[in-house]
This record gives C-alpha cells, sequence and structure tokens, in this order.
C-alpha cells in the first residue's frame, strides 16, 4: 500500500506532469475539495467502477461517471467522495498534454469527465482490467504509461500556444494578452482559438486560474500570509481582488484555504 507516481519517459514527458497510483486505507474525512488545475486528468478507480464528483455549493449535487474517465481541465472547485479513493490510479497532463493524447478539440472535457472507453473504446475497458489484476504498484505505473503511448494521436502544443504556456507559468502575473499575442505573430482571435482547441479554455481564464495557482503554491507551505503583500506579488490590484478571484477559483476565502489545507496541495480535506 502507499503512494507512488513517477515522470513517464519521452515523449510522454513533454504532454504528463505525473502519473500516480494511491493505494491507501480510507480516510478519516468523508469528503475533499480539489482546486482547479490547467491540465486535465485522467482517473481510473480500481476500488468500484465509479466516480463521483459532487458540486462545490450547498447543492453539492453529485455527478457519477464510469470509473474510468478523462476530465478537466479545471474551471473551478469541486468535492470527491473519499469513500471511493482507495486504490485509484491516475495521469496529471500539461496544459495541451490531453489534446494530443486524444486528438479531440480539448474544451469538450473542460469542466467535466468523459468515459474514456467512449474515447478509446475497448482498449480503455482492457487497461483497466489488466490493472486490476496487477498486484505491484509500479508495474501498474508502467502499464499505464504504455496504454498511454499507444494511444497518443499527435503531439506537443503548437509552438504559439507553447510560448504563451511558457510565459504564464514562468511569469503568471504578467497577463497582457496582446502582448502575448504579438510575440507569436498570431491576432489575438486567432491565439484565442488555437490556445482554446488545444488547452480547453480561454486565454484570459487561463492567465487568471495561474494566477490563483501561484497564489495557492505561494501559500501553501507559509505558517502565516500577508495576504495584501501576496496580491501585490501575484499580479492582483488589492487584497479585496485576490479574495474575490480565491473564491471564484476554490469556492472558499483565502482565510478558509489557510485553515483546511493539508499535505496535498490540491486537496482539501472537509469534516
Amino acid at each position: 500500500m502507499g503512494f507512488q507516481h513517477r515522470l513517464p519517459a519521452p515523449p510522454l514527458d513533454t504532454l504528463v506532469a505525473t502519473i500516480w497510483d494511491w493505494d491507501m486505507p480510507p480516510a478519516a474525512h468523508r469528503y475533499e475539495r480539489v482546486l482547479p488545475q490547467p491540465g486535465a486528468q485522467l482517473i481510473i478507480n480500481l476500488h468500484e467502477d465509479e466516480t463521483r464528483v459532487y458540486s462545490d455549493d450547498d447543492v453539492r449535487r453529485c455527478t457519477r461517471s464510469s470509473g474510468s474517465v478523462l476530465g478537466g481541465p479545471g474551471l473551478h472547485s469541486e468535492i470527491i467522495d473519499t469513500a471511493e479513493q482507495i486504490r485509484v490510479m491516475g495521469v496529471v497532463f500539461r496544459p495541451g498534454g490531453a489534446h494530443a493524447l486524444t486528438g479531440e478539440d480539448a474544451s469538450t472535457l473542460t469542466g467535466h469527465d468523459i468515459d474514456l472507453a467512449d474515447l478509446f473504446g475497448s482498449s480503455a475497458t482492457r487497461l483497466r482490467q489488466r490493472l486490476l489484476e496487477t498486484a505491484d504498484a509500479s508495474t501498474r505505473l508502467q502499464l499505464l504509461e504504455r496504454w498511454l503511448l499507444q494511444c497518443l494521436r499527435g503531439s506537443a502544443p503548437e509552438s504559439a500556444v507553447a510560448h504563451v504556456l511558457a510565459t504564464l507559468d514562468r511569469l503568471p502575473q504578467v497577463a497582457r494578452i496582446p502582448l502575448l499575442a504579438r510575440d507569436t505573430g498570431l491576432s489575438e482571435r486567432r491565439l484565442g482559438l488555437l490556445f482554446r482547441r488545444q488547452v480547453g479554455m480561454g486565454l484570459k481564464h487561463y492567465a487568471r486560474l495561474m494566477r490563483f495557482r501561484a497564489v495557492v503554491v505561494q501559500a501553501q507551505t507559509l505558517p502565516a500570509v500577508n495576504w495584501s503583500h501576496v496580491a501585490a506579488d501575484c499580479g492582483y490590484c488589492d487584497q479585496a481582488h485576490l479574495t474575490h478571484e480565491f473564491r471564484r477559483f476554490a469556492g472558499i476565502t483565502p482565510g478558509a484555504f489557510m485553515a483546511a489545507r493539508g499535505p496535498y496541495l490540491n486537496h482539501l480535506p472537509i469534516a
């Protein structure tokens, strides 16, 4: 039992941030809030053949999908049921990576999960069965990596999109879309359409998400946070602007994030 993860070998390493295997006892808490990430994720539940996701609001509406899904990137936080997070495998794609895997418009994945069998047919069904029959986590990771390589239908994002992704990853607080478009030699409209197709969301929304992510990363390891300083560092107009954007993406205030944060950056336990 335990948690293992690995960076795949080339050429998958340019498309996938990590492949992971989780085999752990049930958590003490029932639910977890999952923060939005810029890349899509593939989830294979080996404990039960279902994936449950809840809306992060007072209604907490449950959406049920198969045990093998591809979804994201996320536009806002969502809630997952820890009762099914016992034996689970996953793939975290780099922005644009899922587009290379499926060859489809990435915006069709944004904000919801798609059954892996709907995308890859019986190959996805056979993959889950082989993973269920494999006791060793390292071997399961190798099997999943080989399957990804066999299914690959494209390559890394086009140069213009790659330039924008690299710039916003390096400098998320500097999100001047016209300047980014000028650097690529494309019109804002053309760049926006290309970006949405390969990454899954609009360029401006992606820039806002990356700025929010920079705040989360900065706050995660600090015992206390001066939010006005963080707001200035991350390119927000003021602390009120940061708080508004934090609520928009995380569903909670920065203070509530600090109270709930745990060992995993994107997962916040809910009692």
